[in-house]
């Protein structure tokens, strides 16, 4: 087995592997946040709506919603995308389900808040958008931090199911080079390359989460 041919491969399918987390995270968190807003509504529809989406998402596997982000835009709208629309539909499908799981850790921070900073921040004359920003979301990210690093962990892992619509990222690469030279040193490679990542993502995370201590 060529080594420095499998590093190279392997190395290919990773960046591959890092472009879907970092898109995902980039657009599922602000989506997230804006899904928790929907589920705390007062209008009943729009709570109903985030209710049930929250409930779609968390509810399927991810696999499936990959094959039906896929699909549906042939099956339903009778749109042939063609195959340029695979990295795309990985990229939707991860949003969609990594946003509910975000929604309900940004639902769970926001409401576990006191009330009591709402009221004083209207005493001191802030708007409700001033006490949100300014006043509860700071503490808000720094009691979610913990289960937002276990999401984004569990997102480095879950990147490798981008196989289902034939989007080569690493573990893809991996299995390949293992099936083609009938050996497994390619996957172990490839399990050390995600623990080595989710150590870096951990390390990185725990560094903010310190640096939102306060009062330590």
């Amino acid at each position: 087995m060529n080594i420095n041919f499998v590093l190279t491969q392997l190395g290919l399918g990773f960046l591959t592997t890092v472009i879907i987390f970092a898109l995902t995270l980039l657009f599922s968190l602000p989506l997230g946040l804006l899904v928790s807003f929907g589920r705390m509504s007062k209008i009943f529809i729009i709570r109903t709506i985030s209710k049930f989406y929250i409930s779609v998402m968390r509810g399927t596997p991810l696999m499936l919603q990959l094959i039906v982000v896929f699909f549906a835009p042939y099956y339903v709208f009778g749109l042939q995308l063609g195959s340029s629309y695979r990295f795309t539909a990985v990229i939707v499908a991860f949003v969609l389900n990594y946003a509910a799981y975000f929604a309900e850790i940004y639902r769970g921070g926001i409401e576990s808040m006191p009330v009591g900073q709402y009221e004083a921040a209207k005493v001191l004359g802030y708007s409700k958008g001033q006490t949100f920003i300014r006043i509860i979301l700071p503490q808000v990210i720094k009691r979610i931090l913990p289960p937002i690093t276990n999401e984004t962990i569990t997102l480095v892992k879950d990147t490798s199911l981008a196989f289902v619509l034939s989007v080569v990222e690493m573990f893809t690469m991996a299995k390949q080079i293992a099936a083609s030279q009938t050996t497994m040193m390619p996957l172990m490679i490839a399990g050390l390359f995600y623990y080595l990542f989710n150590l870096v993502v951990a390390f990185g995370m725990e560094r903010i989460e310190k640096s939102m201590n306060y009062y330590r």
